[in-house]
């Protein structure tokens, strides 16, 4: 959800900006050197920034989405949710709660965030991992990003962790593919997310965001958790919890959406 994303970003402050860090705008060359640079004094090793950076060019694609997809959320909440919370999705929905039945059990024991919420996420964000989650080079973007000045010190950050990512073998570069801002997986994770709430949670030694369900709904629930959410306490709006929600997605109207969607899951 690329609002969602774009609004946690704006205020995500997971890494400090490096002393001396890479200066936007001009040679994009320069910058991506610079880059480098400072994805060395962060601690990344010099194989992952040169199979990462090595022959990285400027996707005007990117920066013209990102120009043009302010405003996502100028539908009502019966607009909006008229077209997502949908019978079919419903359906498949909660076929996938019958099939996981027992890991939404544990996550929600151990996290305390229901499964219809973390359904309605997963749904919401790429139909449980086979919509569209994003085609385009994450480290191309994110550099792209960086690169422009109207936010180049966010996703400076936001490219770090990228880096990040493939340092710890959670991805390989290959698989490090997402949307338009970077966003990963099948809950649309910024990498600097990925980094914070991403758990293994199905014991492999890598955080999966991308192929691994117990992986994306445990890190989910974690976002969540961490956050503040309040186990056993409702969810719609006006709630303590629907402002917990907040760190997921700004928007009332999508917020709305999710508690909409899981209570539709929630009906027999």
């Amino acid at each position: 959800m690329h609002l969602r994303s774009l609004a946690v970003l704006l205020c995500t402050v997971i890494f400090a900006a490096p002393a001396g860090a890479a200066t936007c705008g001009g040679d994009f060359n320069v910058f991506v050197a610079g880059m480098a640079r400072d994805a060395t004094a962060a601690g990344i090793s010099r194989s992952v920034i040169d199979s990462a950076l090595a022959g990285v060019t400027l996707d005007e694609s990117v920066l013209a989405f990102d120009r043009r997809q302010r405003g996502t959320f100028r539908k009502s909440f019966e607009e909006y949710a008229a077209t997502r919370v949908i019978p079919a999705r419903i359906k498949r929905a909660k076929q996938l709660m019958q099939r996981h039945a027992a890991l939404l059990a544990r996550i929600e024991r151990e996290f305390g965030v229901p499964a219809t919420l973390l359904m309605a996420i997963w749904t919401l964000e790429s139909d449980n991992g086979t919509g569209d989650m994003g085609k385009l080079p994450v480290v191309r973007t994110l550099a792209t990003l960086a690169y422009d000045c109207r936010r180049s010190e966010l996703f400076q950050r936001e490219l770090i962790a990228a880096l990040q990512i493939l340092q710890r073998g959670d991805l390989a570069l290959r698989d490090l593919i997402g949307a338009y801002a970077g966003e990963i997986g099948q809950t649309q994770f910024l990498p600097s997310s990925y980094i914070k709430y991403g758990v293994d949670y199905d014991g492999n030694g890598h955080v999966d965001l991308r192929h691994s369900v117990p992986d994306v709904l445990a890190s989910t629930a974690n976002l969540l958790k961490t956050n503040g959410w309040q186990a056993g306490a409702p969810f719609g709006e006006g709630t303590a919890n629907f402002e917990v929600m907040r760190e997921w997605n700004r928007s009332v109207v999508y917020r709305k959406t999710m508690a909409l969607f899981a209570e539709r899951l929630a009906e027999p």
